[in-house]
């Protein structure tokens, strides 16, 4: 009995540290969420979405806000305020929405620092219940989301995947660590105990300010189609390279057809910059690129080959 009772002040400790950070989160991030109320042809859809600046930008998912221009914003507080859509992506599933109101932004944190066990809050507004908060931790990292809504596909890399619950209504709401930092954008359910959310970093960044800018995210495009493979040793060694990207197709017509790429050529290098999976060319394929005439390195039958191409705009 002794035993046990040395025990149970370390277990109350424990779950009173938890407890705390989580409460923590909740009370600052709250203010900040709203429950999307979208106003699509008939119907009406509904999601989730974080405040990103004080004057009235709103972060969310491409799919929740596709094919609106408006609906309401409800925030736990009670305000409501009528909402357009500024600009989607459905090729990352973020989009931008603003109202005419002052906000509390959140703070966004950087998910390419996010460990696998670390402790992780989802707020958002499940199957429409307004400011709902769960908590669990960073699953696995890494993972790949397909997207595109039936247009051009893309793979979204180094997808953020946790236990944290996550249901209908939660896409669109923030992922964030136990500094409060927002570091995922909530955007499917992938079944029981896993969600996934595109990750806050450098790259998506860039997304949401082309959104607010521009209303759209202009990208290059090769033509191919391919999935990361280990070069062997031997040719690693000899064309100082490790891997790359096998090409599995090649788009009839694109510049990487023109270009003179093959199937089963090896892509490694843009420009002299290093291509090991699909999320490094992903990167490369900005809007600076389109109808620059730029060089691809590939790996032929053992050798190095450079190829130039110029891409063209990704478009449809």
């Amino acid at each position: 009995m002794a035993a046990q009772l040395d025990v149970l002040p370390a277990e109350e400790e424990a779950l009173d540290a938890y407890s705390s950070v989580v409460t923590t989160v909740a009370e600052r991030l709250l203010p900040s969420v709203a429950n999307l109320r979208v106003r699509r042809g008939r119907g009406e859809g509904g999601g989730s979405a974080f405040a990103l600046t004080p004057d009235g930008y709103l972060v969310t998912s491409a799919h929740v806000v596709d094919g609106s221009r408006g609906g309401t914003a409800a925030f736990p507080d009670g305000e409501e305020h009528e909402f357009e859509t500024v600009g989607s992506d459905p090729l990352s599933d973020l989009g931008v929405v603003r109202v005419r109101a002052s906000l509390v932004p959140v703070q966004l944190g950087d998910a390419d620092r996010l460990r696998v066990g670390q402790l992780v809050v989802a707020v958002g507004n499940p199957l429409g219940f307004a400011g709902s908060v769960t908590a669990g931790v960073v699953s696995a990292l890494g993972r790949s989301l397909t997207t595109g809504n039936g247009g051009p596909r893309r793979v979204v890399e180094n997808v953020i995947q946790t236990d944290a619950a996550l249901n209908p209504g939660n896409s669109g709401g923030a992922l964030a660590d136990s500094r409060s930092r927002v570091v995922g954008v909530n955007t499917a359910v992938a079944g029981v105990g896993l969600g996934l959310a595109v990750p806050i970093n450098a790259t998506t960044e860039l997304i949401l300010s082309a959104l607010m800018r521009d209303g759209r995210v202009r990208r290059a495009y090769l033509g191919i189609a391919g999935a990361a493979r280990r070069l062997p040793p031997a040719v690693a060694d000899r064309v100082g390279h490790k891997a790359g990207i096998e090409v599995v197709e090649v788009v009839a017509g694109s510049p990487a057809e023109q270009a003179g790429v093959r199937a089963r050529d090896i892509i490694v290098e843009l420009d002299g910059r290093e291509v090991a999976k699909a999320g490094d060319l992903q990167r490369l394929m900005v809007a600076a690129a389109i109808g620059r005439a730029a060089e691809l390195g590939i790996v032929r039958r053992g050798a190095l080959r450079k190829l130039p191409v110029v891409p063209t705009e990704l478009t449809g």
